[in-house]
Formats: structure tokens, sequence, C-alpha cells
């Protein structure tokens, strides 16, 4: 599986599944972010979450990828202090605001400075029809947080802070987006990456937080659906995650990172389907107007 895999890097069939991993990846991101915003407290939610793909994990970590080479323990050193940044900015924000504001504005504000950060790290350059494009898209993701921002009638008093969380978070995204691609470029096996990751992310931060919290709350939520939320979310992060990770490799970092944020039209109808949030004709616009940005990156490669 790891030589046909890498043997992939660089070719046009490569591309062609670094494509189809991004977009997959968008899919299973929006359904992930609604998992961790849901009816549980989204402290909860992603600590049964992380508790979940970090004990999947534990297996391959034995007895199926090779060890890690020596370099790699520093670089799971530092993607562990990013992601752990990035939860608790993430869980800040899902607390403060509706889903369809918060999402967008994270998922908007990350690929622009991961393409950045692609050019300082890897120096990927985008030509000028994909920075078309990328303008189009952010277009549509902040056209989309404002509009439902406009339109929001609960929640009000704690936007504003939950915004300014959502811009820091989307920052993060970029970081750990970039940082990872770094991280799975290193190792030798790709899959050994991803497994140690998702060991020792998911074992050692918000498990504990989660527990710690739930011990506090007057009325704690029956453990059983949140368990059952947590398994579902752990393994759709395996494939959103490891997806995008893996097209990373694959392909551009920048251009990856773009395609991902399709999930920003993703969540929008999700938000309709499964948290009764309204989806208009505007809406429907703006969603076309972040495929259409998506599209024009992809043909502009």
């Amino acid at each position: 599986m790891t030589e046909w895999f890498t043997a992939l890097e660089g070719t046009p069939a490569g591309h062609q599944i670094a494509l189809a991993l991004a977009l997959g990846s968008a899919l299973l991101h929006a359904i992930f972010g609604a998992l961790q915003k849901g009816n549980h407290d989204p402290w909860l939610s992603r600590g049964a979450i992380d508790i979940s793909y970090g004990l999947i994990a534990v297996p391959f970590v034995l007895f199926v990828v090779p060890w890690p080479e020596p370099h790699m323990w520093m670089i799971f050193a530092i993607t562990f202090v990013i992601h752990c940044f990035y939860k608790y900015m993430q869980a800040m924000a899902y607390e403060r605001g509706a889903y369809t504001v918060v999402y967008p504005v994270v998922r908007g504000t990350g690929p622009l400075f991961a393409i950045i950060g692609a050019w300082l790290l890897f120096g990927e350059r985008f030509n000028a029809v994909q920075w078309l494009g990328v303008a189009v898209l952010l277009a549509g993701i902040y056209g989309l947080a404002l509009y439902n921002l406009r339109h929001l009638t609960v929640g009000r008093d704690t936007l504003k802070m939950a915004l300014v969380l959502a811009v820091i978070t989307g920052l993060t995204v970029s970081t750990y987006t970039t940082y990872d691609a770094y991280g799975i470029r290193a190792s030798t096996d790709p899959f050994t990456f991803l497994a140690w990751f998702f060991m020792i992310d998911g074992l050692f931060f918000m498990p504990t937080i989660a527990a710690l919290r739930y011990r506090v709350m007057q009325n704690p939520p029956a453990l059983r659906p949140l368990l059952l939320r947590g398994l579902i979310g752990g393994i759709i992060a395996y494939f959103s995650f490891g997806g995008i990770i893996l097209a990373t490799r694959l392909d551009n970092v920048g251009q990856a990172a773009v395609l991902r944020e399709t999930s920003t039209v993703f969540a929008a109808l999700i938000g309709w389907l499964m948290l009764k949030e309204r989806v208009g004709p505007r809406r429907l616009m703006l969603m076309a107007l972040i495929a259409l940005g998506a599209v024009i990156v992809e043909l502009g490669g």
C-alpha cells in the first residue's frame, strides 16, 4: 500500500486522487463539524471524538505501520501543540456562535494563509487564474458568513467574541495544514505519520478536558449517545483529516487546502438538514460562488 501510494506522488494519477481526497474530505469535515457543534456541549463532543480515534489508532501503531524515524518525534510534538490550540479555539468559538456563522469564517480564513505557508515552506506558487479562484471562493465563504450574521436571531450577545475566535481558529487551520503537510512528507511511510498522529492527538488533550467538564456539570448528558457520536466522528476524522493530509503529500498543499474549503457548501446544507437552520436563494447563490471558486482554482492549475 505504501509503495503504491508513494509511487503516485507528482503524477497525473496522483493529482486526480488528491482531488478526490480533498473533495471527499470537504464533505466529511462539514459532517464532522456538525457532530461537534450538534446537541451536545462542543467540549464533550470533541472529547468523545478524540478518544475514539485515539483508541482506534493504537493497534495500527503497535502492529501495522513501521516505527517512526527519530527525527519524527519533534515533528509529532509540534503538531500536537498546534492541534491542541486549534481544538481549544474551535470549541470556544462553537460555544459562543452559531455553526453557520462560525464555520464559514474558520474555513475562509484557513486557505489563504495555507497558500502563503505552502509558498514559504514548499515553494508552491499560484498563477493569476488560481488567485482569481481563491478570491471568488473567499467572497462566497465570507458572504455566507455575513448573510448568516445578519439574519441570526439568537446568541448575538456572544457573537463578536465567537467571530474573533473563529478567525484565530482559521489561522490555526492554515498552520496545521501546512505543518502537517511538512510532517507527512518528512515521514518515509505516510501511514506511520497518520497512525501516530491520531493516537497522540486523540488520547492526551481533549478527552481530559471533556472528562473534567463532565464531572462538574449539574446535568451531564447520557454517556451512551455521547460516546456513539464520538465513535461516528472518530471514524469520519480518519477519512476527513487523513484524506486531506494524504492529498497534500500527493499534490500541491495550497490547492488541496482551497478545494477542502468547499466544505462550507456542505456545512450550509448540513445546517439546514440536521440543525434546522434556514437556507434561502441568496445563500444558495453564495454556495454556488464557493463551488465556482474551487473549480477555477482546479482548472487554473
